[in-house]
Order: structure tokens, then sequence, then C-alpha cells
């Protein structure tokens, strides 16, 4: 297996690691997972090498890119910067919950 081979296999996991953690892969968001799939398929066969690297770094910067926005916001969080924090809050009890075997109920929703 070459090198380029190799780097852009890395490069095409960790973006699609990103887009699953920070964007999600459920139904309505399938579609950006769908769409870098069928990119780097389409790009496979080319043979302009500058061509690919140009588009590998793209790739990387890309899944960079949702990475550090992600860290951003967190950090932000963190901070008690005025964001709204019900949903982080949520989540945080809801992995709480979790983690000794229990369930948060549904909150009444008006």
């Amino acid at each position: 297996m070459r090198l380029e081979t190799i780097q852009v296999a890395k490069v095409y996991r960790q973006l699609l690691k990103a887009v699953d953690k920070h964007i999600g892969k459920d139904g309505g968001k399938r579609h950006f997972r769908d769409f870098i799939i069928e990119e780097f398929r389409k790009n496979s066969n080319l043979s302009d090498q500058a061509a690919v690297q140009n588009k590998v770094k793209l790739a990387h910067d890309y899944a960079f890119l949702l990475n550090s926005v992600q860290h951003h916001k967190e950090l932000l969080l963190s901070y008690n910067i005025a964001v709204d924090r019900s949903d982080e809050m949520k989540k945080i009890l809801n992995k709480s919950a979790a983690s000794v075997g229990l369930q948060l109920p549904d909150v009444y929703q008006a």
C-alpha cells in the first residue's frame, strides 16, 4: 500500500469520525456523511497527484475545523459565557444517570 493511500485513508477516517461526533449520524443529518463518502469514492481514481493532495488537505482541514469549533464551544460553556446551557446540562445529567443504570424521566413540554 502506498504512503498516499494510507494518508488518504487516515484523513477519510478522521473526517467521518469528526462528522459523526460533532454533527451527528441520525436520519436528518445522514446526508453530511453520505456526501463525504460519495466525494471520496468519486475522487478515488484521480491520477493528478496535486489535485489529490489538495482534496486530502481540504478534508483534513475540515475535520480539524469541526473538532476545533466543538472544543471552542466546550470552552465557552465551561467559562459560563452567556450561552444557553440547558441542552448541555441535559446531556450531562443523562450521562450521569446512565452511568449508574438509571434513566431520567421525560420532562413535560409546554
